[in-house]
């Protein structure tokens, strides 16, 4: 800068600071301090008023963290801007305009978004839009345009859509402000995809109808695993791009279109999935049935990630000559009878009243039907949070009485509700409870992945290379140990289960020897319990055990009664017990509740004398305590911390165990060489032993 420009610089500086007053910059920022000028600081967490300020030298000072500046300082710091930035500012308080700069858009596409980036940091209002859709900035690509270039696109959050290079072509803009005209924006000649071109190794490919639904998809993990997302522009937004880009996808064999739940939307997936069947001959084509007035963003607010990961489970295959209107899924989900099930654990109930949440979902017994309650005022959005049985009529009444006095409600209107709330529930809960096992959602595996366990179970040596899978998913030696327990686990699925009690002392790798061999069974089949009160097996559903791997980390623990449980669930695969219920007419009765196995376990202990009768009943497994094995584990130890380990392919190599065991099934083995078994006379419970020695042969067998 010339030294006339520099002096000019000052003289400018100088007359903003003689015009413009630090009152009337906090005033701009709807900052007011207290009678004596102080006030909370903004540019820290302050919970006492710590910032000083001084009008008659428009300056100000925060005893706290130390800010300190005059007006242009405060602006500079407040907006988290350039010097030059804050001194524009401080002339547009003043008045002092200048004239207008033709503003255009940057060459350079990604440096152009990287400003819009850096908009969207400084604009609370662009943030709290996002927030208010559920999209997370962590998971996506977004900007903001404040209308400095690109002035179709003023105060949209700003997407970019990138070629086949993954470089930006072009933007599309989303508008924070609610106009119900036109809400979405493309700058000039778009081209380009969202988020990008697809991997040309993709199989499975979901096409969404909006930018703003595939984004709100990026953001669940267990979707982006197994699909590719792509983004149409609108119902008819099935551009030449995306057609050339899909055409060339030579692996792809599945394209799932999940579009709105209107009638644009469904016409649209008629008529894309001919398009597409014309384009790609062969591959298959689902769509999504998306509930009645909604879409994936919308869903997102409603409910968590497992309504969408439901609805595409349940994604029907597109037939030309069907008709989309009526078709519907295995499991329908949209709200039935008032009630909104879309989500069985928040499940909600809305009337011109009020709007009531269950959190959580509904329990098993008939006697009660004990619920986590919210109740929302639709107008105010204030709530009343409360559990209670809606069983009971004095809760109910109470609850009504309190909620009128929180919410503004009329009492009488809310007991209204909840009583016809109730019967909804019991409707639901008798229809959930009458589904058979046959209904229940399994987990599926794909049929590459079927494939590639099928190819493993049927080489040769199978049990040697298993073994060798456990010790490479992180089980350090007890190269027997591991793999006894191991067939002992696995014995879940089958009628005759097995059950193993791993001893040793305090600090011998037991319990790690536990939870390693345990976590290779799938997680919907297995269950560990660190802590068992003395009747809660006897408090179960009934199924909940059926078929399970139970791993109880501490046996030690169990207090008598529910160790005796323990034992009968092993020995019986059934508990049995008698209790009491309130019957319709409100008189106590009798009540046999069952709740059946069968079920494998794995425990473990460090008692060295074990209950006789226990002993017939379970696999006795001695912990490796030698000095080898805790060298061994050292060395392990050691090597991860030092990231010496690849942790990752441990968690795929157990990943693909437990696949493996989804694939067994129980079938009848007859071994011809049983009668010729003779176990030693002085073993302990010959009897009970050679039970056990048989089911031990079918499980490795299988």
């Amino acid at each position: 800068m010339t030294e006339k420009g520099l002096k000019y610089f000052f003289m400018e500086i100088n007359e903003i600071k003689s015009r413009l007053s630090i009152l009337q910059v906090l005033s701009n920022y709807n900052l007011v301090p207290d009678k004596n000028y102080l006030l909370k600081c903004p540019f820290h967490e302050d919970k006492t008023a710590s910032l000083q300020v001084y009008p008659k030298t428009n300056t100000y000072h925060c005893f706290a963290c130390g800010k300190t500046g005059d007006v242009i300082q405060f602006i500079e710091d407040y907006e988290k801007c350039t010097k030059h930035e804050a001194i524009l500012k401080a002339k547009e308080l003043i008045g002092i305009t200048q004239p207008p700069k033709e503003i255009k858009p940057l060459q350079n596409m990604q440096e152009t978004f990287s400003k819009l980036q850096q908009s969207l940091l400084r604009s609370q209002k662009a943030k709290d839009y996002l927030q208010s859709r559920n999209i997370k900035l962590t998971a996506n690509e977004i900007g903001y345009n404040t209308g400095n270039g690109y002035n179709n696109m003023k105060y949209c959050a700003i997407f970019p859509l990138r070629d086949k290079r993954n470089e930006i072509a072009s933007f599309y803009g989303r508008s924070i402000i609610d106009n119900t005209n036109s809400k979405h924006y493309y700058s000039a000649n778009r081209k380009g995809l969202y988020p990008n071109y697809p991997n040309p190794s993709t199989i499975k490919l979901i096409l969404t109808e909006a930018i703003i639904d595939t984004a709100t998809l990026l953001q669940i993990p267990e979707i982006t695993k197994e699909f590719t997302i792509l983004s149409l522009y609108g119902t008819n937004g099935l551009t030449e791009e995306h057609k050339r880009v899909i055409a060339e996808l030579n692996q792809l064999n599945e394209i799932i279109l999940f579009f709105d739940g209107d009638q644009s939307g469904r016409e649209a997936i008629k008529k894309h999935a001919e398009t597409l069947q014309q384009l790609k001959p062969g591959i298959e084509i689902s769509y999504v049935q998306t509930p009645d007035g909604e879409d994936i963003n919308s869903l997102s607010l409603k409910y968590d990630n497992d309504c969408l990961l439901q609805l595409l489970n349940e994604k029907l295959l597109f037939s030309s000559e069907k008709s989309i209107e009526k078709e519907k899924p295995v499991n329908n989900h949209k709200p039935s009878h008032g009630l909104n099930i879309l989500n069985p654990k928040k499940i909600s109930y809305a009337t011109g009243t009020a709007i009531y949440h269950i959190k959580g979902g509904l329990r098993k017994e008939l006697d009660s039907l004990r619920v986590s309650l919210v109740i929302e005022n639709p107008t105010t959005t204030i709530k009343s949070r409360s559990k209670l049985d809606l069983y009971e009529d004095k809760q109910v009444e109470k609850l009504s009485r309190e909620a009128s006095e929180k919410l503004g409600l009329r009492a009488d209107l809310l007991e209204m509700d909840l009583s016809a709330m109730t019967d909804l529930l019991e409707e639901y809960r008798e229809t959930q409870l009458s589904e058979t096992e046959t209904n229940k959602l399994k987990y599926q595996l794909p049929p590459t992945t079927i494939a590639e366990c099928t190819h493993f179970l049927k080489q040769a040596d199978l049990i040697n290379r298993i073994n060798e899978l456990i010790g490479k998913s992180g089980v350090i030696g007890e190269e027997h140990n591991r793999l006894f327990l191991f067939v002992i686990a696995t014995s879940y699925k089958m009628p005759d289960t097995l059950h193993a009690l791993i001893q040793g002392s305090s600090g011998s790798g037991k319990t790690h020897l536990l939870s390693k061999i345990g976590g290779l069974i799938p997680p919907e089949d297995s269950i560990f319990l660190t802590r068992v009160t003395e009747s809660s097996f006897y408090n179960y559903d009934e199924k909940y055990f059926n078929h399970k791997l139970l791993c109880m980390e501490d046996l030690d623990g169990l207090k008598e009664e529910a160790y005796l449980a323990f034992r009968e669930l092993q020995s019986k695969g059934m508990l049995t017990s008698s209790t009491s219920i309130k019957n319709e007419n409100g008189t106590i009765q009798g009540f046999v509740k069952t709740v059946k196995g069968p079920i494998a376990s794995i425990s473990a202990t460090t008692k060295g004398e074990i209950y006789e009768d226990n002993m017939s009943r379970i696999f006795l497994i001695a912990v490796n305590e030698s000095n080898e094995q805790t060298k061994r584990i050292i060395k392990y130890q050691n090597e991860k911390a030092a990231g010496l380990i690849d942790t990752a392919k441990e968690k795929e190599i157990k990943q693909f165990i437990q696949n493996l065991i989804r694939l067994l099934k129980p079938y009848q083995v007859i071994n011809p060489y049983a009668n010729k078994i003779l176990l030693p006379q002085e073993a302990h419970k010959i009897r009970r032993l050679t039970e056990l020695y048989h089911a031990f042969v079918k499980q490795v067998t299988l």
